[in-house]
C-alpha cells in the first residue's frame, strides 16, 4: 500500500537572542495552515513545524514542505528553504512578503505562491505528488473566500495562547502608502459568507475569539449580518477595525451584543500632517479621536492603540506627546512600531527615490537588527529614531503605567474577565518587548534546540 504524500507546514522563527533562537510565548496559532490544510484531500497528510518554539526535524521524511514568509521571518525562511532542498525535498514559499517581492523568493524555492493561494493550493500539491511543479502559482485576485474549511486539528499538541484565530474578511478598502494590504489588494475587500464563520466557530468550545482582519467593518452592512448571527454563540471576540465604526449607531450596537471585548484601531499618530502623509483618509475623516474613543468607552470596549512612529512630521517631542496620549486614554495595549518601510509600497519607493534607506534590502541585512530605523528621518537621526521608538515601548509598559491603565472601571476593569485578561498579557508583552529588541534576523548557520 503507498503511503499518503506528507506535506510539512513551517512556520519560521524570526532569529537569535544572544545567540539563542528567539522563544516567542507571545504566540497565536498560524491560522494560515489550517486553513491550506482544509483545502486538501484526505488523502494527504499534514504536519505542522513552529519554528517559534520547537525544533525543525529535517531528517524526518516528508514529500512537501510549504513556508509562510513574512517580512521579518524571510531570512529564516529561507534558510529553512535551504536545508530541505540540500535533501531533495521541494519547497514551496507564499505569504504577504512573497507576494511583495516573488523575484527574491523565487530564488530560495522551487516554487512560490503569489497572492491568495487557497484555490490554487491544491493544485500546487497535486502536481508536486506527479512530479510536475510549477515554478510560480498565481491565486485568484479578488480571492475566493466561499467554502473555506479550517483545519484546527493540525494545532493538536501544540502550546499557543488560548485565543481561537479565524478570518471573515480579507483586503481593505483603504490604500495607506505604508502599507502592505493596501498595496497587494488595492482597495479590495472580500468578505466569507457570515453562516460559513459562525458554522465553524459554533463547532469550537474555545470561547474566546480573535478576528485576523485587517478591518472586519470595512463592509458594514455584511458585518452586521455577521454580527448578527454571533450573538446566539455567546463568545467574546476581537478584532482589528476602523474608528469609523462609532458612526454607525446600530453597528456598534451589534458588536456589543455579539460579544466584542475589544478592538485593535490602528491610530498610527496623533499628528495630523502624519495622517496626510500616510493618506490614512479613513482617520482624517473623523470628527476627532477623542469623541470616538469616547464611544468605544461607553460600549465598554479595551482597545489596542497601534502607532507608527517615525513619519516625517515626527520628531522626538511628538512621539512623547503620542505615548502620554496613549497612557491618558488608559488603552488595554498599544504596539509603538518603528516606521519600516516594506518593499513595492508606496513609501518604500519614495524613500528609495529618496536616497532615504540605509539598506539595500534591511530584511536581509547583516547590519540590521529588530527595532533599528532603516531610513533617514527628517528632524532626528536614525538613531534617536531607533531609541525613541524602543523608549516608547518601554515607558508605556512600565509596571507603573501598566498599573495606572488597569484601574479603568469602563473598560480595562469593568469586569473579572477584563483584569484578568489585563494582567494575563500585560506582563507578556512586557517580557517580550525587551526580549525582541536587538535581535538579529534568521539563524545565521546555528540550528540550535530549544
Amino acid at each position: 500500500m503507498k503511503d499518503k504524500f506528507k506535506v510539512a507546514f513551517i512556520k519560521p522563527n524570526m532569529g537569535l537572542v544572544h545567540g539563542k533562537p528567539y522563544y516567542d510565548r507571545g504566540r497565536m496559532e498560524p491560522l494560515t495552515f489550517a486553513v491550506l490544510a482544509g483545502m486538501l484531500p484526505e488523502d494527504v497528510d499534514c504536519v505542522l513545524y513552529d519554528d517559534r518554539f520547537e525544533r525543525i526535524p529535517f531528517s524526518k521524511p516528508v514529500d512537501l514542505v510549504a513556508i509562510n514568509v513574512e517580512i521579518y521571518t524571510a531570512r529564516r525562511a529561507y534558510e529553512i528553504s535551504r536545508e530541505y532542498r540540500k535533501r531533495g525535498i521541494k519547497v514551496v514559499l507564499g505569504g504577504y512578503h512573497v507576494s511583495m517581492i516573488p523575484e527574491e523568493a523565487a530564488e530560495n524555492a522551487d516554487a512560490i505562491m503569489i497572492g491568495d493561494s487557497e484555490a490554487i493550493w491544491p493544485q500546487v500539491v497535486s502536481d508536486s505528488a506527479s512530479g510536475k511543479l510549477k515554478k510560480i502559482y498565481n491565486g485568484f485576485f479578488p480571492p475566493i473566500l466561499k467554502g473555506l474549511k479550517t483545519k484546527w486539528e493540525i494545532f493538536d499538541g501544540k502550546s499557543y495562547l488560548p485565543i481561537r484565530l479565524i478570518q471573515f474578511s480579507r483586503g481593505c478598502i483603504n490604500h495607506c502608502k505604508f502599507c502592505a494590504t493596501g498595496t497587494l489588494y488595492k482597495r479590495t475587500h472580500v468578505c466569507r459568507p457570515p453562516e460559513e464563520v459562525v458554522n465553524e466557530l459554533a463547532e469550537q468550545k474555545c470561547q474566546f475569539v480573535f478576528f485576523v482582519d485587517d478591518n472586519i467593518i470595512a463592509d458594514p452592512d455584511t458585518a452586521k449580518d455577521l454580527f448578527r448571527r454571533l450573538i446566539p454563540l455567546k463568545k467574546k471576540w476581537i478584532g482589528q477595525a476602523s474608528l469609523n465604526f462609532t458612526n454607525d449607531p446600530e453597528l456598534m450596537d451589534l458588536m456589543k451584543k455579539s460579544g466584542c471585548a475589544g478592538l485593535v484601531i490602528g491610530f498610527e499618530t496623533v499628528v495630523p500632517e502624519n495622517l496626510a502623509l500616510m493618506e490614512k483618509n479613513c482617520n482624517l475623516q473623523l470628527e476627532s479621536y477623542e469623541s470616538a474613543i469616547e464611544k468605544t468607552r461607553k460600549m465598554g470596549l479595551m482597545l489596542w492603540g497601534a502607532f507608527l512612529i517615525g513619519y516625517d512630521h515626527d520628531d522626538i517631542n511628538s512621539i512623547r506627546k503620542t505615548v502620554q496620549w496613549a497612557i491618558d486614554h488608559k488603552f488595554c495595549f498599544s504596539a509603538f512600531n518603528i516606521l519600516s518601510p516594506y518593499p513595492s509600497t508606496i513609501i518604500y519607493e519614495e524613500m528609495k527615490n529618496q536616497n532615504r534607506l540605509l539598506y539595500d534590502k534591511w530584511w536581509l541585512d547583516d547590519r540590521y537588527h529588530f527595532g533599528d530605523a532603516v531610513f533617514k528621518p527628517a528632524h532626528m537621526t536614525s538613531e534617536e529614531l531607533t531609541d525613541a521608538c524602543f523608549w516608547a515601548r518601554r515607558r508605556f509598559n512600565n509596571p507603573l503605567t501598566i498599573l495606572k491603565r488597569a484601574l479603568d472601571f469602563e473598560t480595562n476593569a469593568k469586569d473579572l474577565w477584563s483584569i484578568l485578561t489585563f494582567f494575563a498579557y500585560n506582563p507578556l508583552f512586557r517580557r517580550e518587548l525587551f526580549k525582541k529588541h536587538g535581535m538579529v534576523l534568521g539563524y545565521r548557520g546555528k540550528y540550535k534546540s530549544f
